[in-house]
């Protein structure tokens, strides 16, 4: 698990690798990866829109930029946490991923971004 604090936003990400599939007679390789997000700060703060990018070893890299988080604007006050899962597919068995978060505080209507640290995406049997 990778973790990191920004603006009193703390953002934890694992990852796990969920197997192969065939799309158009190409192989690919499935991630999941799940979120959390923890107010850490004295502000309620709404989550906007993300931003991925998303590398593989073969030097293929996909920005995906979008509204929310599947399909949510999440709300949260002090100490509240959001958790959600998430995945993507790779051409290769290995990868990483990193991007950030636009949100809003709604004490100060100041937008600011929270950074999500990268984390590996890699194929079971490569670790050992």
């Amino acid at each position: 698990m990778v973790q990191q604090v920004t603006n009193g936003i703390k953002v934890s990400v694992k990852s796990n690798f969920e197997g192969t599939s065939y799309r158009n007679y190409r192989l690919y390789y499935a991630f999941s990866y799940q979120v959390t997000i923890e107010n850490q700060s004295n502000e309620t703060v709404q989550l906007l829109a993300r931003h991925w990018k998303i590398f593989d070893s073969l030097n293929n890299t996909e920005i995906v930029e979008g509204s929310g988080v599947i399909g949510k604007k999440p709300i949260l006050k002090p100490s509240e946490i959001h958790t959600y899962t998430s995945n993507c597919f790779l051409t290769s068995p290995i990868g990483a991923m990193k991007g950030y978060y636009n949100m809003v505080n709604f004490t100060t209507s100041r937008m600011f971004k929270v950074y999500i640290p990268t984390f590996q995406l890699m194929v079971s049997s490569i670790h050992n």
